[in-house]
């Protein structure tokens, strides 16, 4: 989806990737992350988010929980990382890394609710009076009232499949009296998923029904009483979004894919944000008169439509990947017409690489020409030993 967005905002990169290949330092199925161009979508991010007086939490399950990556965009001025579901948690928490906003997609489950409200997260979000009650007498046991969220959603809103959650608007004012009434929790705000859309049609960001739910919420939780600090609408956050969402009165968003530069938005490569990162790969063998690489990172929402493969005689050649079956396992991508086994192959496409079996590659000095890796990690966020070195993370 993003190759020719690559090609335009970041040939660096993919110089970098095959010269790493080439070098043996990397193995196929491997996601390489441009670490400076990272840090400079995030600046970006940053100053338009000041400038429209929104608060920004980091998303880091698009880069696979990677904590190194983490801790440089804390430096930069982010207020600390939002865990969508409770492994991404524990990882940050292990590795020390602030979360700041648990609970959002998926519930802290009861075992983990206490260790979460240790952390003493800005915010918890909850989709249950239950789960609002075990937060309260935990954070009560503490000596600690815990600030938290309603996830809430209406008719018509957009929700995907194994997202459904929330409280729906017509009992907002009744779960609200029912909260305020809990001594250990604080309700601040409100939250939902998606807020914004890409609209392939109109070739541009708009608001979700999602947005004008969260809106009518907030004014039921203000007719109650509640001083509404928290007005969370995650989903497609980028430096061109950010002033539409600051004009419906939006406080705090999340990017994930805009320090990436895959936004959907950036498909012509034309988006503030540049293409950061790369999925770099290898023909395996060939099978009726297409090529095959090695698979594992495929993301089934991803747009994989296009890949440079680099043949033996320095040629790269453009070609396109055959349909992805959802239903089977991602042993290998499939590429239309034979190539050499053993070439490097890159691709770019929308993904999640917390949900891949891949490795991610951390690069700095691209823009250079000096290409140094940082890191090797899982798509957890677990270092990975490079040419036989010894770790303890």
């Amino acid at each position: 989806m993003f190759i020719n967005a690559l090609n335009k905002q970041n040939p660096a990169l993919i110089e970098a990737a095959h010269m790493l290949w080439a070098q043996g330092v990397l193995l196929p199925d491997t996601y390489v992350i441009d670490v400076e161009q990272v840090l400079v979508n995030a600046r970006k991010l940053l100053a338009v988010a000041k400038c429209h007086d929104i608060s920004l939490y980091l998303m880091t399950k698009q880069i696979g929980r990677n904590p190194w990556l983490a801790r440089k965009l804390i430096e930069l001025g982010y207020r600390g990382v939002t865990a969508v579901d409770f492994k991404e948690a524990r990882t940050l928490i292990r590795r020390k890394i602030p979360v700041i906003h648990a609970g959002h997609l998926v519930q802290i489950p009861r075992n983990m609710v206490s260790t979460v409200i240790q952390q003493h997260p800005e915010v918890i979000t909850v989709f249950s009076l239950e789960k609002a009650e075990e937060i309260s007498c935990l954070a009560q046991h503490q000596g600690h009232v815990q600030c938290i969220m309603l996830k809430i959603y209406d008719d018509h809103d957009h929700l995907y499949p194994g997202q459904e959650a929330g409280f729906h608007l017509s009992a907002l004012n009744a779960v609200t009296h029912r909260i305020m009434a809990m001594p250990g929790v604080k309700l601040v705000g409100l939250t939902h998923f998606p807020c914004l859309l890409w609209q392939e049609a109109q070739q541009r960001t708009v608001p979700a029904p999602n947005l004008f739910t969260l809106l009518k919420a907030k004014d039921i939780l203000r007719q109650a009483g509640v001083e509404v600090t928290q007005i969370n609408a995650p989903s497609a956050s980028s430096c061109s979004t950010l002033p539409l969402l600051a004009k419906y009165g939006v406080t705090h968003t999340e990017p994930g894919h805009a320090l990436t530069g895959t936004i959907l938005a950036n498909f012509q490569g034309e988006q503030p944000e540049s293409v950061a990162m790369l999925y770099l790969t290898e023909i395996s063998h060939r099978f009726n008169g297409n090529s095959y690489c090695y698979g594992g990172g495929h993301y089934r929402r991803g747009q994989a439509y296009n890949a440079l493969v680099f043949i033996p005689n320095g040629q790269i050649i453009s070609t396109h990947l055959l349909p992805m079956d959802n239903t089977s396992i991602d042993y290998h991508f499939s590429l239309g017409g034979e190539y050499p086994v053993g070439c490097a192959v890159v691709l770019c496409f929308r993904t999640q690489i917390f949900v891949t079996r891949s490795d991610v590659a951390l690069v700095s000095g691209i823009q250079s020409g000096h290409p140094v890796l940082e890191g090797l990690y899982d798509s957890q966020g677990n270092r990975i030993p490079v040419n036989g070195e010894m770790t303890c993370e």
